[in-house]
């Protein structure tokens, strides 16, 4: 990501500085008021499994809806046409169904209290270890880059120096998680929700009302970029060019598969919200309820960069000072009144603090739990750890304003924010499918397929694709390629491994393997539990079927 163009500097008054305001006073003010609620460990680091589904769902999605989604994916709409549906339709929808239907009840039933213990019960201590050593690295490298991200807008839109707005918003999100723990994440991140929406609804209509409507943006784009533009299958033939640089096998596999299911099945960012859900029932909606919005959301991110595009047909064109990524911003500066303007900065102000507090209050749960509790400080009392969670949030905020700094030195964000999840995610999800499909997995090929997951991509990456040995278009094609390899080089090895170290004991694999039930499983029906929206299978089908209505006009 590039600094944003001088001139987007936006013709901000005090309305729109009160209810920027306002939003932050709210903010603080809830999570003073979900402080009563902490009394323990568990109600600091999962909010004491007590939250409904509906606020978890809206979590769940809200803590996706940061830098990669809201720039990020209307630069790639400006830049690629219709093709951002991929990362919706083909790259999110299908894995949060899966976790819902299929890997939720893992991680509810075996009361983990993060992704990388489950594997501490599937495998052994050095898979459960080194998982949360490269999580919790990786969170923070992530929360910087938001809070990167968020600075380098508010410095082009409002005038403010980069390092007071990495400040002040790494301090509000200090505040309000440190005092409120996950709840005040979640309900925040419900009310960033709709602020996010708000902000994101009328820059679409309004962009739309001024390029003449959808057949008018179509027609302009068609005769700028050719029909391929409006489609999102043109041009990915195998061995034909266009400007994603991946074709429809890479798409399907690369996307569709490795970096999604990677991402939404295994990211702890994502499955703590999930997780702090009442009941079962209740934690295998949450990304069901969570599917629905996420359909629709790509609309309100694609077509301002499809506008934006009309409107500006050099953006991003050698010579060009405006990038892909000034496509939302240059909208704002267009379209939106003083009010409505207070309201769209408000917008993006609370997607990228959604986005870094997701990746903290994850952070904090894995090295307290996971590192601090299980390997440094065994068997103290729960306050301690209550304190002690405190106090790594802070440094995990603090950690994170070092690393915006850092995010800082590298000329495109947005590519160097997907390639770790194809370095990072991707392995995770690779032991978590073998182990939890077969009983047979041992204990040691866990650590042995992440470590051989993780350097196969990166070797991939690096080597291959960066010494030119292999000829990739691009690097979002690179980083679908990464993430094959990585997939395939952590499950031949795990097999590999498997045939010559021992398998955990049958006795031990209850509950974590596919058709054996943890001890104890069984839990009291819901009231009300004959009602559809409360049936998991049923809202899971709803959004495969709703997604593939959605995508069949695109596929003709």
């Amino acid at each position: 990501m590039q600094y944003l163009a001088e001139g987007l500097r936006l013709p901000t008054n005090g309305l729109d500085y009160t209810i920027l305001a306002i939003y932050f006073v709210v903010v603080l003010g809830i999570g003073f008021a979900a402080r009563a609620s902490v009394k323990t460990s568990l109600d600091f680091f999962l909010s004491g499994r007590s939250l409904p589904a509906w606020v978890t769902g809206l979590a769940f999605v809200a803590a996706n809806l940061g830098a990669t989604e809201i720039l990020g994916m209307a630069a790639t709409g400006a830049q690629y046409g219709v093709a951002v549906v991929h990362w919706y339709w083909i790259g999110a929808i299908p894995a949060m169904v899966f976790l819902g239907l299929v890997m939720m009840p893992f991680y509810y039933r075996s009361k983990v209290r993060s992704v990388p213990e489950f594997l501490l019960h599937r495998f052994d201590k050095s898979a459960h270890l080194l998982s949360s050593v490269l999580f919790a690295f990786s969170a923070i490298l992530i929360a910087g880059v938001n809070l990167y991200a968020l600075s380098i807008v508010v410095e082009a839109l409002l005038g403010w120096p980069q390092w007071v707005a990495i400040i002040v918003a790494g301090l509000f999100v200090l505040v309000y998680i440190t005092i409120g723990g996950l709840s005040s994440a979640i309900y925040n991140e419900v009310l960033q929700f709709f602020v996010i929406l708000a902000a994101l609804i009328p820059l679409t209509l309004l962009g739309l009302k001024r390029v003449g409507g959808w057949d008018g943006l179509s027609g302009s784009l068609e005769k700028q970029h050719g029909a391929d533009f409006m489609t999102a299958w043109g041009g990915t033939g195998i061995g034909d060019a266009n400007p994603l640089g991946a074709n429809w096998l890479t798409i399907i596999l690369g996307l569709g598969f490795v970096l999604s299911f990677g991402y939404w099945t295994t990211n702890f960012a994502e499955v703590q919200r999930a997780l702090s859900a009442k009941n079962l029932s209740a934690a295998q909606r949450t990304p069901l309820i969570a599917a629905f919005p996420k359909i629709f959301i790509v609309f309100a991110v694609m077509i301002p960069g499809l506008v934006a595009a009309v409107l500006v047909p050099k953006i991003g064109t050698p010579g060009s000072d405006l990038t892909y990524n000034d496509a939302i911003p240059l909208l704002m500066q267009e379209l939106l009144p003083n009010g409505v303007l207070g309201i769209a900065v408000t917008g993006l102000l609370a997607a990228f603090m959604a986005g870094m507090a997701a990746n903290v209050s994850s952070f904090n749960t894995v090295f307290t739990t996971d590192i601090w509790q299980r390997y440094v400080k065994k068997d103290k009392p729960d306050a301690y750890y209550l304190r002690f969670g405190r106090l790594i949030t802070a440094v995990g905020v603090l950690a994170s304003i070092g690393t915006a700094f850092i995010a800082a030195s590298f000329s495109n964000i947005m590519t160097y924010l997907q390639t770790l999840f194809s370095f990072f995610n991707v392995p995770l999800f690779v032991v978590f499918i073998i182990g939890m499909f077969w009983k047979r997995a041992s204990m040691k090929s866990g650590v042995w397929g992440l470590l051989a997951g993780t350097t196969a991509a990166m070797v991939n990456y690096f080597v291959i694709y960066k010494q030119g040995i292999i000829d990739i278009p691009s690097d979002q094609g690179a980083n679908f390629v990464s993430a094959i390899v990585g997939f395939v080089a952590g499950a031949v090895v795990m097999v590999a491994v498997t045939l010559f170290t021992a398998p955990k004991p049958e006795a031990e694999l209850a509950g974590l393997v596919y058709g054996t039930e943890a001890p104890g499983a069984e839990e009291p029906p819901e009231q009300g539990d004959d009602a559809w929206y409360r049936k998991p299978a049923l809202l899971g089908w709803g959004a495969m079927i709703l997604a593939a209505l959605c995508y069949l006009p695109y596929s003709l």
